[in-house]
């Protein structure tokens, strides 16, 4: 009897053997489920960090192409600016020197020499001077406004009695006619 029972003894431990590796799988399996769940929603977490990481990269790309377009604004405009300062002073310039000649044009002019008693003299031959027979003797710097005024005639007659004379091109020694005084 004794191999009888040593044959049903270790028989015995078999399926209890089967039984405690079983639960053991089991325990393992339970335990592999509660890690796999943890490590699931760890990588749900760092999938919504990387969603708020996309979305902030976004923003951040906009804002410099933003940035990017705003300096581009701000040169555009500093340039134009420039532009306007530069013509204004320019205008200036010109404002200035028109007013420089309107200040000259305005200025009166020396009283002409008159032409010595007796006829004597070089009859109008000197620049600046009025001869006896009415003629005026151009000299630097007149100007038809200039001798009118100093003759005490109007440039309108002065302009007539001189019809074929171009005023913008008088020459220093040039004789003009003078009109009589009204």
């Amino acid at each position: 009897m004794d191999t009888i029972s040593r044959e049903n003894n270790s028989s015995s431990y078999l399926p209890v053997a089967g039984v405690i590796v079983g639960l053991l799988a089991l325990v393992l399996s339970a335990v592999a489920l509660v890690k796999v769940s943890s490590v699931s929603k760890t990588l749900a977490a760092a999938g919504e960090k990387i969603d708020k990481i996309d979305s902030i990269e976004s923003n951040a790309n906009s804002a410099a192409a933003d940035a990017q377009k705003a300096k581009s604004d701000i040169n555009a405009l500093q340039r134009s600016s420039q532009d306007a300062f530069n013509q204004v002073a320019t205008d200036l310039g010109n404002i200035h020197a028109s007013l420089t000649k309107l200040e000259e044009a305005a200025k009166p002019a020396p009283k002409a020499a008159k032409a010595p008693k007796g006829g004597a003299a070089a009859e109008g031959s000197t620049p600046g001077t009025v001869s006896a027979d009415g003629t005026y003797t151009i000299k630097s710097g007149d100007s038809l406004a200039k001798i009118a005024r100093a003759n005490g005639v109007s440039l309108a007659d002065l302009e007539a009695a001189n019809s074929g004379i171009d005023p913008k091109h008088l020459k220093v020694g040039q004789k003009i006619n003078l009109p009589a005084k009204k």
